[in-house]
């Protein structure tokens, strides 16, 4: 089939068009493939220059194509064919895409929600195997997880090293670690290569290769796509995806609709969110994803002149333009055209500055919460209301005296927003048993009229959490967190995974109020009431 990009949307096309001719005159494409750093300026060439290897992936990762089919071949020998997933951000949202759209399990760990990890304990240990994978090698909640995997191995009298792949750069301290102990088997990424351009790298393909997906045809795929991607020329749809998202983002558009309209592809628009928000959501710029439903979803088919909708797969007629392919090559295809978009909006596309503020906020409130007593004696500031099974916990001060029920609270919150805003829902919960926090997201937009995203947390951190701070301040931040009814304890570690997921969400809440943007928290006392009196409410909002 091959991939495309379909421009439907005359407007677009048309200023469009010029962006193109120029790229085409810098010889862009060809300069991109050649990993030229120069191509974002000065400022930016430090980080391009070591950031590029990305390009050529098809190639320089052929080598693991065997070693992870060997490698599985002697897992299966030894009754050993459920895989876990121990990773965040780009070290799990590719490996899911592509597990999905093959049709293969993999149980991904991309959360500090103690239910939710102990569903994945709760599985054949016996047929277990988990990847533990972590660029920097120091992923809090990736850590967690292996030790608590580590543990649940050897209590169940099985060799644990055994049962452990990791994936991580040369020479981070995992790898040093995992060498030291003796685990399976260690893979090295390429350094060179950041975290959400890696879908291609190890990261991407031990997972999915392990759990038995095609990763050679994978990158047949991403080498056919390669060729057209390179060329100089109007045929190349990389050059018009990139210049259709700049071309937006200069009149205004600053936010890209994702829908899947039948491409084939489970869950592209989580993975491309990560790509489009983390590489352009910077210096109060970039573009903001949101992945709706469907294409009947609201946000969709009510987008204003703030937002672009996009189809992956067939055109609809709510869709501005449309993008098709296999998988290799959509992943190819999206970073080289998020990467001229970066050229064209004019930030660096490689660095993500604004990441590790909610990092450092979390290991705050983490000391704080386990220096003084029981792991999870943690206090914290009484709640402005307390509704049914929600406590409302308000930054910001835009919560008015009078509001007294759940609508009260949510009218004045989405009052706060701004014209041409945007809310996002976080929500710090159990992303299958509570799957249901979910409806939020339509429900939000129709209540609010806005563009609305929605994030599991903490996995969000690692995706959309730098646009948030680093791009166009104009959103309002909702988050859900939950009581936890039975914890799960770190091995050798001062806190439990509720408590990190605690610190979590409190951290991300005040450096964003610290960014002036108003922050609501709804903590569920009884997650399943709860949800449902939050999702009642929000049908009552009036705006």
């Amino acid at each position: 089939m091959g991939i495309s990009v379909d421009i439907v949307h005359d407007g677009l096309a048309e200023k469009a068009r010029p962006l193109v001719d120029q790229l085409i005159a810098d010889k862009v494409a060809s300069k991109l493939a050649a990993q030229d750093p120069t191509l974002w300026g000065p400022d930016a060439e430090p980080e391009a220059s070591i950031r590029l290897s990305w390009t050529t992936l098809h190639d320089s990762s052929r080598p693991l194509v065997g070693e992870i089919e060997a490698l599985r071949a002697e897992l299966a020998g030894e009754g050993i064919d459920r895989i876990v997933l121990a990773g965040m951000g780009g070290s799990s949202l590719a490996p899911e895409v592509i597990t999905a759209t093959a049709g293969v399990p993999l149980v991904v760990l991309d959360t500090t929600d103690p239910g939710q990890v102990a569903d994945a304990l709760a599985g054949d240990l016996p047929r277990t195997a988990i990847v533990v994978s972590s660029k920097s090698g120091g992923t809090v909640e990736t850590d967690s997880h292996r030790r608590i995997f580590e543990k649940a191995f050897t209590d169940a009298g099985i060799d644990a090293k055994s049962r452990i792949v990791v994936v991580t750069d040369p020479g981070s301290p995992l790898e040093k670690m995992a060498t030291e102990a003796g685990y399976r088997k260690v893979f090295t990424a390429d350094p060179h290569v950041g975290g959400r351009y890696s879908a291609l790298t190890a990261f991407g393909l031990v997972p999915a290769g392990l759990a038995g997906a095609d990763i050679g045809q994978l990158l047949d795929d991403a080498d056919a796509a390669f060729k057209l991607l390179s060329q100089d020329d109007d045929t190349n749809p990389a050059l018009w995806l990139g210049a259709a998202w700049g071309a937006a983002h200069a009149q205004g558009a600053e936010k890209v609709i994702l829908a899947d309209t039948g491409s084939g592809v489970k869950g592209f628009p989580d993975w491309a969110e990560q790509l489009i928000a983390e590489s352009t959501g910077k210096q109060g710029v970039g573009l903001l994803p949101v992945a709706v439903e469907n294409a009947d979803a609201p946000g969709f088919v009510t987008a204003g002149t703030d937002a672009t909708p996009i189809a992956i797969g067939p055109d609809v007629d709510a869709a501005f333009m449309s993008t098709a392919g296999e998988l290799g090559g959509l992943f190819l295809l999206w970073e080289f055209a998020t990467a001229i978009a970066g050229r064209l909006i004019g930030i660096n596309p490689f660095d993500q500055p604004d990441v590790e503020a909610a990092k450092a906020a979390a290991r705050a409130l983490l000391t704080a919460f386990t220096s003084s007593g029981p792991v999870g004696g943690e206090t914290e500031a009484a709640p402005n209301l307390t509704i049914g099974s929600v406590e409302v916990y308000e930054s910001g001060e835009w919560l008015p005296p009078t509001a007294s029920t759940l609508a009260d609270v949510l009218n004045a919150f989405l009052a706060a927003a701004p014209d041409h805003g945007y809310v996002a829902v976080q929500a710090y919960l159990d992303r299958l048993d509570d799957a249901s926090a979910a409806v939020l997201r339509p429900a939000v937009a129709r209540a609010s009229r806005l563009q609305t995203t929605f994030g599991w947390g903490p996995r969000f951190l690692h995706s959309t959490g730098q646009y948030h701070k680093g791009g166009h301040q104009n959103g309002v931040f909702l988050q859900v967190t939950g009581a936890v009814v039975e914890d799960l304890a770190v091995p050798d570690r001062p806190y439990t995974l509720g408590v990190l997921q605690h610190a979590q969400a409190l951290g991300d809440g005040s450096v964003l109020a610290e960014h002036g943007r108003p922050v609501l928290r709804l903590h569920l006392t009884d997650r399943a009431a709860g949800l449902v009196e939050l999702t009642k409410a929000v049908q009552e909002v009036k705006r």
